[in-house]
């Protein structure tokens, strides 16, 4: 092994410019200074990063169970099982005519989604503080693939819930009157995503130094559900109160969609736009507080 040795006159200068190849910067990482700057583009060129994190999310949930996906199915149909027993028959509660386990199980299905994402958004700066501190990438690209991957789920408990509602449909005589109100689905799956997003975003940016949302939010998250039509429809609720389960975003979604298949409920088209402007709101106000506690969260956390 031979060394070349330089002498003084080879050596470059120290106040030269580097060379051409050190200036071809494939991406230069800047303070982000302006809150209301949402780089969605960013996010755009990351999009490969947010399909690995959304297959990450949905391999590693069941991954080390036995019945692996078989839970997917398994939840919601335990659940409406319970719903029913308790509330239907125990209880006596109306569902407007409607069979308990479908009426059940239209409303666990859409709550189902919007609670498991609002409550693993909450937590996403605890729950990747090792990868947030070391790799540099649009933060925001976290919580959506907790959405994204929220939908896998749904689609498949939606599947249960036509299946269901399909039996009851064709083989059994009941009086459901599907509308073509069910074609607002995708807008109230995207209303769902948005408000989990939004109020996920928020309660992300006080988890960072207040470690007690966390134990809160699961408990407010039931809480929420029973201040939701999803156990009583909204008819039976005195007139003079419906207003407060009408303020609940989540009301006029739950609704809807039960009205457009089952045919019994309270639709307005009122109430589903107040819907939508109440998630355009929390969802632009849940983007600004994330963007501002990304910036020094990992000093806190």
């Amino acid at each position: 092994m031979s060394l070349t040795v330089m002498d003084s006159s080879q050596r470059a200068p120290l106040d030269s410019p580097p060379s051409p190849r050190h200036e071809a910067w494939t991406e230069i990482i800047e303070p982000r200074s302006n809150p209301f700057d949402l780089r969605l583009g960013e996010v755009w060129q990351y999009r490969d990063l947010l399909y690995m994190f959304v297959k990450r999310d949905f391999v590693a949930q069941y991954k080390q169970t036995i019945l692996g996906p078989l839970w997917f199915f398994i939840q919601p149909l335990l659940t409406t099982l319970v719903f029913t027993v308790v509330f239907g028959r125990l209880a006596n509660i109306s569902t407007d005519g409607v069979p308990h386990i479908l009426f059940y199980l239209a409303g666990l299905t859409v709550w189902g989604y919007f609670a498991e994402c609002l409550n693993k958004t909450a937590t996403v700066f605890r729950d990747n503080q090792g990868v947030f501190g070391k790799v540099s990438f649009p933060r925001l690209i976290t919580p959506l693939s907790i959405v994204v991957s929220g939908l896998i789920k749904f689609a498949i408990q939606f599947g249960l819930f036509l299946f269901v509602y399909a039996y009851y449909l064709f083989f059994t005589e009941t009086s459901l009157a599907p509308n073509s109100i069910m074609l607002l689905s995708p807008l109230l799956v995207v209303l769902m995503a948005g408000l989990a997003l939004g109020f996920g975003m928020i309660i992300s940016g006080l988890t960072t130094k207040y470690r007690d949302f966390v134990f809160l939010l699961a408990f407010g998250t039931q809480l929420f559900m029973y201040a939701t039509p999803i156990i009583y429809p909204l008819s039976s609720v005195p007139l003079d109160k419906q207003y407060l389960l009408i303020l609940n975003p989540m009301t006029a979604i739950i609704e809807t969609f039960k009205y457009g298949f089952l045919g019994h409920a309270t639709f307005a088209w009122p109430h589903l736009l107040y819907s939508c402007g109440f998630t355009l709101a929390i969802l632009f106000l849940g983007v600004l507080v994330f963007n501002r506690t990304e910036q020094n969260f990992i000093d806190t956390v």
